[in-house]
């Protein structure tokens, strides 16, 4: 097996045993963070109704000028995106969520988000 296929399994591998331990509910939904080399990417759901609460990314934040000299690949991208999940996560009248990593170390730009949210006013 090649050493990216592999890689790839056991992040899926991960993700599906953490999700089967985190679930989202109306009064403490999930916030999920995904990132790619360039971007980073976090949602608030509620998984009993299926529904996305609210959402920010750093794609949506650079194309409206929101995240000015830095980028989704690194820590300071990631650390604005963490703000304005919060911003919007307290907006949409949520304060209190459970923190998904989705198979992601606990680390670098997963760290930076996750902090950031809490800076920002989310409890988790």
């Amino acid at each position: 097996m090649r050493r990216a296929a592999k890689k790839q399994m056991m992040q899926k591998r991960r993700h599906r045993r953490i999700r089967g331990k985190v679930s989202g509910t109306a009064e403490r939904p999930r916030l999920v963070v995904t990132r790619s080399h360039k971007q980073i990417y976090a949602q608030v759901i509620d998984d009993v109704r299926g529904h996305t609460l609210c959402s920010a990314s750093s794609l949506q934040l650079a194309k409206s000028g929101g995240l000015g000299d830095s980028n989704g690949g690194n820590l300071t991208g990631a650390v604005v995106v963490g703000a304005e999940i919060a911003k919007r996560a307290l907006d949409a009248g949520v304060s209190t969520v459970s923190f998904d990593r989705a198979g992601y170390r606990y680390h670098g730009r997963v760290k930076a988000l996750a902090d950031a949210a809490r800076e920002g006013g989310l409890k988790f």
